[in-house]
């Protein structure tokens, strides 16, 4: 019998920083500021239905423009030499290293009135307002999470037997034959993962509306910040509303995964 010794650090992370919290926050949306049971927290949490369903639309907007972006950009990564994917990888992750914070700046300074962009579109005649509205959200997102959809398609895609490719063409499929027979199928699992890592935190982000949205563009991630200093209980309650709903979409996206494996 195996020792389970080594799992016994992650069962504490797990317990200490992953079920504790929920726990907490359940108990906190069940009940009033006197710590009685109550479903007013709930209450209060449907009346932003409407940012949750906005939510949901730019996350899912911003997921698809992402897999859009991604998928034949990692289809390059992987037809390049070793060396060349190493470096391009590098050149992709780079920017995730700088604070999360400090990109959405660099964005405002791209997009406002007067910088580099508007004046850019302005000497071809183009004039118009980069930031303050939805689009502007939906390009922070995309720029954030973009390497989160390339990364785990281009690790199924690089992992993908030569053979298969050649057996293939040696059946006589030409190139479009290979990629959507034998590449594009095999990619699936990398695309799932790609768009749960994109979908979740998209779906919960803050700030980036914030400083890139206009008064319209509130996310739900901001809503709970914002709540969560006057009125826990019903901030507790949008965050559990959210969790559910993110479990949800997770299962769904598991069970595309498990028809594939099956297929």
């Amino acid at each position: 019998m195996k020792s389970r010794k080594p799992s016994i650090p992650y069962i504490i992370w797990m317990l200490v920083f992953t079920m504790i919290p929920i726990i907490m926050i359940g108990f906190t949306a069940f009940t009033d500021k006197q710590g009685n049971f109550s479903l007013e927290p709930f209450t209060k949490a449907f009346n932003y239905s409407e940012v949750f369903l906005k939510s949901l639309w730019i996350a899912l907007l911003s997921t698809a423009i992402c897999l859009v972006l991604a998928y034949p950009l990692a289809y390059l990564i992987a037809g390049m030499k070793h060396s060349t994917q190493n470096t391009v990888i590098m050149l992709l992750m780079i920017p995730m290293w700088m604070n999360f914070l400090l990109r959405i700046y660099a964005w405002i300074t791209l997009l406002q009135d007067n910088g580099p962009i508007d004046m850019a579109l302005s000497l071809l005649g183009i004039n118009a307002t980069y930031i303050g509205n939805t689009g502007a959200v939906i390009l922070g997102m995309v720029y954030e999470y973009l390497p989160f959809m390339v990364l785990p398609i281009y690790t199924v895609m690089s992992k993908i037997d030569p053979g298969l490719i050649e057996a293939a063409q040696d059946l006589g499929s030409n190139r479009f034959s290979v990629f959507r027979r034998v590449i594009a199928p095999l990619s699936v699992p990398g695309i799932i993962s790609g768009i749960t890592m994109v979908f979740v935190p998209s779906a919960s982000t803050f700030l980036v509306s914030q400083y890139l949205g206009g008064t319209d563009d509130i996310m739900i991630g901001d809503v709970i910040d914002k709540i969560f200093w006057t009125d826990q209980n019903t901030g507790s309650a949008i965050s559990l509303i959210l969790m559910i709903l993110i479990f949800v979409f997770l299962i769904i996206m598991n069970l595309f995964g498990d028809e594939e494996a099956i297929a």
